[in-house]
């Protein structure tokens, strides 16, 4: 298998504009003064990140997968711990699935 001189380039152009957008974001951050509510919202984004991710195969593959999105939604209510309440969702639907 070959590999063309134009797909490297391709992916490292993508590579480096990835990396330029990350490292611009960080620093321009580092240098301003968030007030009370951007603080709150960026520290929002990652749970609102796993819910896009998650939200849509709870909802439609099956039973398993909605009882488990219920275990891992206790979890994160009774813990507040989204490490525990993610173990927890891929233990039951793990387990969910040998039933279903």
């Amino acid at each position: 298998m070959s590999v063309s001189a134009q797909a490297l380039t391709a992916i490292l152009a993508m590579a480096v504009v990835t990396y330029a957008t990350r490292a611009a974001g960080l620093f321009l951050v580092g240098r301003m003064r968030l007030g009370p509510r951007a603080e709150a919202f960026l520290s929002a984004i990652p749970g609102a990140v796993v819910v896009s991710l998650v939200a849509p195969a709870v909802l439609t593959q099956g039973p398993a997968e909605a009882l488990a999105g219920l275990a891992a939604l206790g979890t994160a209510l009774a813990t507040r711990s989204l490490p525990l309440a993610m173990a927890a969702g891929v233990g039951a639907v793990w387990a969910l699935r040998l039933l279903f």
